[in-house]
């Protein structure tokens, strides 16, 4: 791939027309080789190294450039030195089994609403690989996995959890029985029957999931309790408690 054809990669336009992705810094390629021992498509990623940067030991396929064609592929401002270039890789669609009607599922599966914030997507992300069992769904019109805001602040997790991108709550409805969403009058999360649900659907930071959209499935109502005076959670920290909850 050429330097400017990786610089297309800043943008959504450019990732899909490439089917590629960036990753930048050394903690987050460490992390993307770790996955490539298990993820075929991961092995294919390209690693361009700055001149100043130093020996890099990897497995992976390394080119070294200048300083200054690593500013240019760079998107931070003060480039590490160490970028790689990175397939696309989604996770086949999960079904709940029929044998497990009635059951609990082993993998619990996020399913997430138009969430727009990168850093929360990436948050939520690594909060579900640090507990791992778990995968993440999102729906259409949610903001872009691959966006660099997103594989940084997932820290890696992006490479070691199944993501499915826009997946429809009517697609959901025919994957799954039973559904969890948080609403303030709910069941507190620490019901015994949060833990039996197949899926658990977050919705927007700001609008939430649409009433006519949860009206598809069936769902049922879980509360996060609090002592305090405001009236929501941001959306990753009502993740990340929920899934600390299904792990406990």
């Amino acid at each position: 791939m050429k330097l400017d054809d990786i610089k297309k990669l800043h943008k959504k336009k450019g990732r899909n027309e490439f089917g590629c992705f960036l990753v930048e810094g050394e903690h987050l390629i460490l992390e993307l080789e770790k996955a490539a021992r298990n993820v075929p498509a991961f092995r294919q990623a390209k690693v361009y190294v700055s001149d100043s940067y130093g020996d890099v030991h990897t497995q992976l396929e390394q080119v070294r450039i200048t300083d200054k064609q690593m500013q240019k592929i760079a998107d931070t401002q003060t480039p590490q030195g160490i970028i790689a270039v990175v397939p696309f890789h989604s996770a086949e669609p999960l079904h709940a089994p029929a044998a497990e009607k009635g059951a609990t599922a082993k993998e619990k599966t996020i399913y997430l609403y138009e969430v727009q914030d990168p850093g929360n997507l990436g948050t939520i992300l690594r909060t579900l690989a640090w507990f791992g069992g778990f995968r993440c769904v999102l729906s259409p019109n949610s903001v872009d996995p691959y966006n660099p805001k997103v594989v940084r602040a997932s820290m890696g997790a992006i490479f070691h959890l199944p993501i499915e991108l826009d997946v429809s709550i009517a697609e959901l409805q025919t994957r799954f029985d039973r559904f969890a969403c948080l609403d303030i009058e709910g069941a507190p999360i620490a019901s015994e029957g949060f833990n039996k649900q197949q899926c658990f659907v977050f919705g927007n930071e700001a609008r939430g999931v649409p009433h006519e959209e949860l009206a598809r499935l069936d769902v049922t109502a879980y509360s996060i309790h609090g002592g305090g005076v405001l009236e929501s959670l941001n959306l990753a920290t009502a993740v990340n408690i929920c899934a600390y909850e299904l792990n406990r």
